[in-house]
């Protein structure tokens, strides 16, 4: 099964978009809806057949509201040193990709107890 990420993307000339992620396929689109769409039509056909979980960025059991603070505050900077064509420091782009590995397991997590209450 395939991971597919949605996050949104304030860009002060564009607005909000949406980027949506698996692997080293991404696409973006005007709402998440259409970003998943121009990702799914970039996908083979084994891939197709995947479950897609929203999860609106509340804090939880998994990733809490200290973790989504910090996570959103790297994201400003990173997208920030992104459109000047700089990399952030090599301290903070260390603490985003661990911020980012909790969230993908936190999103793991959500799913695998989603799955466990599905009716039998």
């Amino acid at each position: 099964m395939i991971t597919i990420a949605i996050i949104s993307e304030d860009g002060a000339a564009t607005g909000t978009a949406y980027r949506a992620i698996s692997g080293k396929k991404h696409s973006v689109g005007k709402t998440a809806g259409e970003a998943l769409d121009a990702l799914t039509s970039q996908l083979g056909q084994e891939e197709k057949g995947t479950l897609i979980v929203v999860q609106h960025m509340m804090p939880d059991e998994w990733f809490n509201a200290e973790q989504r603070r910090r996570l959103e505050e790297l994201m400003v900077r990173w997208r920030s040193a992104r459109d000047q064509g700089r990399c952030v420091p090599p301290e903070e782009q260390k603490e985003l990709d661990s911020l980012v590995a909790a969230e993908l397991q936190a999103a793991s997590n959500r799913a695998a107890a989603l799955v466990r209450n599905l009716p039998s």
